[in-house]
């Protein structure tokens, strides 16, 4: 007998049910500690609680949950990871991870390696750190406008050197006062920020050369991209198949047919991380002169209306990505013609 031990994480505490192949409810609930020695805890009354092979399913909670994957991982225990939205209104989340689980046979198994790991925190930090600059890039806009409306610099100007090197000039020439005084420190903190991010894409840029050369033969996959499709996949081969690397990424779509009207709908649910990057990808092939473009330019012919051709671009680039990341480099490129 199969038995899932569903686990509901939070940042103090881990909630655990078990329950059989029904979902019948067979142990706990156990609350334990979110610490090294509340993961022991657990390991223990799962093994004095519940005979046959245990499976635990996690609520897909990366930040919360990591710590927890990590010790069930080496600890030789099998991890599935279960979105959030397929226990959407649910009292007892414990209980309806559990029942999830068992009623998905097909989730995307945990698995952490850490090239990958250490990909998805470079990506994550970049992203944070792009966000407070841009936070302060609005508040400096703000500020030399009130200062001088002439000194408004050019959109998207604000991360290049010789702009910033300008606008200290120009603030110089000022009178001293406290917006100016603002000012002039916004411009050091987004001067220094900018260094930062640019030495975070170098090193993304070596590590995608170093794991997969092959997505950056894409047209459309650049760097920052490839970095967001290694870090958020993992190890491909944790899908059984392409069609569950689309379901798991949202780019397939939902049957929605009513009547004679056979159409499709857009799926909310999986990696919004993976479908944003499928998405960028899918737009620029679109601009671009291409396979995709034409692709895409065929649907359209062919009735669809906008969005749902472009979904069935992404539903293909989908299948592309997959077999490029399972491919090595040497073998990747005889799938990039079926980009469209």
């Amino acid at each position: 007998m199969v038995v899932v031990v569903g686990i509901d994480v939070h940042k103090d505490t881990h909630c655990a049910v078990a329950v059989d192949e029904s979902g019948r409810q067979v142990a706990g609930p156990v609350t334990v500690r979110a610490t090294d020695a509340g993961h022991r805890q657990l390991l223990r009354w799962a093994d004095r609680e519940l005979d046959g092979q245990v499976r635990f399913a996690v609520e897909d909670c990366r930040h919360v949950s990591t710590r927890l994957e990590r010790a069930l991982l080496t600890a030789g225990q099998t991890v599935v990871r279960v979105p959030p939205k397929l226990m959407a209104g649910a009292r007892q989340s414990a209980l309806a991870i559990a029942r999830a689980a068992v009623r998905e046979p097909d989730l995307p198994v945990a698995e952490h390696t850490h090239a990958s790991r250490e990909v998805k925190l470079l990506v994550d930090h970049r992203e944070d750190l792009v966000t407070m600059r841009t936070a302060m890039q609005n508040r400096l806009r703000w500020h030399l406008h009130e200062l001088d409306p002439a000194l408004d610099p050019v959109a998207r100007g604000l991360d290049r050197a010789v702009v910033l090197d300008r606008l200290t000039k120009q603030l110089a020439a000022l009178p001293a006062g406290t917006v100016r005084r603002l000012a002039v420190e916004l411009l050091d903190d987004i001067r220094a920020l900018t260094a930062r991010i640019n030495d975070l894409e170098r090193e993304l840029t070596g590590l995608v050369r170093a794991q997969a050369p092959q997505l950056l033969a894409l047209p459309g996959c650049g760097v920052l991209t490839a970095a967001k499709l290694l870090g958020e996949t993992a190890n491909p081969n944790r899908f059984r198949s392409e069609a569950h690397f689309a379901m798991h990424a949202g780019t397939a779509p939902i049957p929605a047919s009513s009547g004679r009207t056979h159409r499709h709908r857009l799926a909310r649910g999986g990696n919004r991380q993976l479908n944003a990057a499928l998405h960028r990808i899918a737009i620029t092939q679109i601009r671009l002169q291409g396979l995709g473009r034409v692709y895409y330019q065929r649907r359209r012919t062919q009735g669809d209306t906008t969005m749902e051709a472009l979904r069935a671009l992404k539903r293909r680039l989908a299948r592309v990505v997959f077999n490029l990341l399972r491919d090595t480099p040497t073998t990747a490129a005889a799938h990039l013609p079926h980009a469209a």
